[in-house]
């Protein structure tokens, strides 16, 4: 059969981990140092909930006014307060725009060829493992993470506490990951595991997947 220089593989790796954990930093660090797309879902997300969006169209049809401010946007941060302490109503949220920032996730993913980085949060809780071909889990302890929270969102430890509570434990997320980078302690020696894990066929850059051509 002959070989098509014109065809190309694409790859998509699913990095995910818990509040706390330093996901996002992981994930601009591969995205900038490897040169690889990243899809960001919380940005995404952001989107489709501004006013007249399908998400929020979706939430405002679901949820009571006091969720939405005066001018008609969603108030966030109470939102995501009660979305921490309320399990029936992020079951009710979960079922409403997961399939939205699913659609609008492989719709972005379409744009690339080659190795695609995608930001998942929820990626375990949404039941996503089938939408990527590898599964990067962002570990961090939970004192770590605590403290991580506390600092970053100003809130109480008991409010950092009810966050984490609010998601899948991360060490089961970690048994069920490809691969896993442990963020507890300084960036350097993440960053040591980052270049230890670029060495293994996990990241094929976008260059090579273009250029290289593959024997049947």
């Amino acid at each position: 059969m002959p070989c098509d220089s014109q065809q190309k593989k694409q790859r998509v790796i699913g990095i995910t981990g818990g509040i706390g954990s330093g996901k996002s930093k992981v994930a601009s660090f591969l995205s900038q140092e490897y040169n690889l797309p990243l899809i960001n879902l919380d940005t995404l997300c952001q989107i489709l909930l501004q006013p007249q969006h399908a998400g929020w169209l979706a939430l405002h049809s679901l949820l009571p006014a006091t969720y939405f401010t005066p001018q008609g946007e969603l108030d966030r941060q109470y939102f995501r307060q009660q979305l921490f302490t309320d399990s029936a109503l992020r079951r009710q949220v979960d079922a409403a725009l997961h399939p939205l920032a699913r659609q609008e996730m492989n719709k972005q993913i379409k744009r690339f060829d080659g190795t695609v980085l995608v930001e998942i949060p929820l990626l375990f809780e949404a039941g996503w493992q089938e939408s990527v071909e590898s599964i990067l889990v962002v570990f961090a302890s939970t004192k770590v993470r605590v403290q991580r929270i506390i600092q970053r969102d100003n809130v109480s430890e008991k409010e950092a506490q009810n966050a984490l509570a609010a998601q899948q434990c991360l060490r089961q997320k970690a048994a069920a990951a490809d691969h896993v980078v442990d963020n507890s302690g300084s960036w350097e020696q993440t960053c040591l595991q980052l270049q230890e894990l670029a060495n293994t066929d996990i990241f094929l850059t976008n260059n090579r997947l273009k250029n290289e051509q593959k024997i049947p």
